[in-house]
């Protein structure tokens, strides 16, 4: 069938031994989700093509498209302008990240009614680890496909999803995008590396243009030429020991997950094309700055460094400052941090040909730390005015703010304008491996 052993070319080194490696992780990827969604939500959408984008601009791109858009060459980040030609059905619909999210809460409680979900592993796929009475093939192949039925039964009919069952979570992942739509692939450890050969290196997750091209300069252009290396010389060519760790996956050991850590909290926003001018960029740039502080007290945390970025209109190059904070947490600071780069941004854009003209504008807070053993302020009870005290009411203020909006919802209060056609609006979004949480669409 496949084979076993490997060639090392004029090495004597032989293979290793490798432990069991039973079926042990099931991962559910939903197909085309955010597209999916908007046909279970709006029927008239059901059996056509359609895309999901930010905004209503052909200058945009889609974030999600439907299988039948998929079938005319249509996929996430093909330009709406670019859609309507492959496609003259093509139908649009704005993204709606609330109900994304509330969906993808129905199916992770969906899921859990047939197996525990050990990690939610982005807006629509999910992870389950296997236990040793559920990872006998026939019933892993039985658990998935109710899984699957429990999903269109109970959170909509529109959904279908592609699982894949393997020894390993990568595997595992792997194995549902082999399949799809609504696809169900099991990977056993007697049929790998082989079975894998046939995928382009860039199906594995952590692949990228730069390391493809790093592994391509060491004479590695496939699946089967980067398992044909030695575990040492394959983690060489990856240009670390993730390589070793990649090998080991790549034939069915199941090895701890790496623990992540986010540094960085950020949010950005596409303007829409009427308001790409200073002032509703200003704005913007502020209003993601306070959802930026929001999230940041959510999580306990303070930062050190915030970042303004942006992207004009005219190119795709990006222009980004930087401003140290002093180790907050409070959006007054943080708001004035934006204050003392936008001239800087200001002139830049003003400088262009076209003149001030703004695709995208963000903001990223980073040098994240837990704020640990807080105590109440010595300045608390100064003047308001005072220096020492202002801090400290300002996070107070903040603080008040985040309850009041988690209580009467977004916007109940704010600092600075959000009405009268100035700004855009700013709702959370979903990144690509973050999910908001409820909270955010309060904020």
């Amino acid at each position: 069938m496949f084979p076993t052993c490997y060639s090392w070319g004029m090495q004597t080194d032989s293979p290793p031994a490798f432990p069991p490696r039973p079926l042990r992780w099931l991962y559910v990827d939903l197909n085309s989700y955010f597209a999916a969604v908007e046909q279970q939500l709006q029927p008239a959408l059901r059996g056509k093509p359609v895309i999901v984008a930010p905004v209503g601009s052909d200058t945009t791109v889609a974030i999600a498209a439907s299988v039948e858009a998929k079938r005319y060459g249509i996929s996430t980040g093909t330009p709406v302008w670019e859609a309507k030609q492959l496609c003259r059905d093509i139908i649009v619909t704005p993204a709606r990240h609330m109900e994304y999210v509330r969906f993808h809460d129905a199916i992770v409680a969906e899921v859990e009614r047939h197996v525990p979900v050990h990690a939610v592993c982005s807006i629509d796929e999910v992870a389950c680890r296997l236990l040793d009475n559920e990872n006998d093939e026939t019933d892993a192949r039985a658990l998935a496909e109710r899984i699957k039925a429990g999903i269109r039964a109970n959170v909509g009919d529109c959904l279908t999803a592609s699982v894949g069952i393997a020894p390993n979570r990568l595997l595992a992942k792997l194995a549902s995008d082999m399949v799809k739509p609504d696809g169900l692939v099991i990977l056993r450890a007697e049929d790998l590396p082989g079975r894998l050969f046939g995928l382009p290196l860039r199906a594995i997750a952590g692949i990228g243009a730069k390391i493809e091209r790093r592994l391509a300069q060491d004479g590695i252009n496939d699946i089967a030429q980067l398992c044909a290396r030695r575990p040492r010389d394959a983690g060489h060519a990856w240009g670390g020991t993730n390589g070793d760790r990649l090998w080991y996956l790549l034939h069915g050991v199941d090895l701890p997950q790496k623990p992540t850590q986010h540094r960085t909290i950020g949010h950005s926003h596409v303007l829409s094309p009427a308001k790409r001018g200073p002032e509703a960029t200003r704005l913007t740039a502020r209003r993601l700055a306070l959802k930026c502080a929001s999230r940041l007290r959510r999580k306990g945390c303070r930062a050190r460094l915030l970042v303004l970025h942006a992207k004009f209109e005219d190119d795709k190059s990006n222009w980004r400052a930087s401003h140290k904070l002093p180790a907050t947490e409070d959006s007054f600071a943080i708001l004035a941090a934006i204050d003392s780069l936008w001239p800087r941004l200001r002139e830049a854009g003003s400088a262009r040909r076209g003149g001030f003209r703004m695709r995208m504008v963000g903001v990223t807070i980073a040098g994240i730390e837990p704020v640990e053993g807080e105590q109440p302020s010595l300045f608390a009870h100064l003047d308001p005015d005072d220096p020492l005290a202002r801090e400290t009411r300002n996070l107070a203020l903040s603080r008040a703010m985040d309850r009041i909006n988690e209580r009467f919802g977004r916007n109940a209060v704010s600092v600075g304008p959000l009405h009268g056609g100035r700004i855009d609006h700013v709702g959370a979004r979903i990144a690509f491996g973050r999910i908001p949480s409820m909270a955010e669409f309060h904020e």
